[in-house]
């Protein structure tokens, strides 16, 4: 494989535009770019959660969504590119089902915290919801591929599971509102 980025500093974005993938140049303002830009920032926040000591049934998918991520982020940057599809969906679907079935049902909305593992997995899921808005109002301007909105959306459904394992492992606790 040859390299993929010979130059770094291209001075080609100076002038407020960025290439896209196969051609092409939008402002870096568009819809486009601020999509894949959340989908950027959502991957650094699953590197944070992998940087920690995780069990290998969160582990192994976190890895595998992360080069999803990427995936998705250059599908986005490919306009009528469809690079999320079944196998996909269906893989992040069966991680909730799975994990979700050893937590016990919830009776209060759960807070943010517990420890710094549970932490930094539910400030990805956050920015997972952020990223899913900005794929819609791209969508509203320009389709998207169905199953990449329906997989943005599945994303945050893991990483709140997620968070909530994280919270009880070892001897922790889940924090939960407390209503005034």
């Amino acid at each position: 494989m040859g390299h993929r980025l010979s130059k770094i500093v291209t001075r080609t974005g100076d002038s407020g535009t960025t290439g896209l993938t196969g051609g092409g140049r939008v402002p870096k303002t568009h819809a486009r770019v601020q999509a894949i830009g959340e989908i950027d920032e959502l991957n650094s926040h699953l590197g944070v959660v992998l940087t920690h000591d995780l069990p290998e049934a969160l582990r192994t998918p976190l890895q595998r969504i992360q080069n999803e991520l990427f995936d998705l982020g250059g599908e986005v940057s490919m306009p009528g590119a469809a690079v999320i599809g079944d196998t996909q969906l269906g893989a992040i679907e069966a991680d909730v089902e799975k994990l979700n079935a050893g937590l016990p049902p919830l009776k209060e909305f759960v807070l943010p915290g517990g420890n710094p593992a549970a932490a930094a997995c539910q400030l990805a899921g956050a920015v997972a919801r952020r990223a899913e808005r900005a794929l819609w109002a791209l969508h509203e301007r320009e389709p998207l591929n169905p199953m990449s909105l329906q997989y943005a959306n599945r994303l945050s459904d893991l990483l709140f599971v997620a968070a909530r394992i994280l919270a009880r492992a070892g001897s922790g606790k889940e924090v939960t509102w407390q209503r005034s």
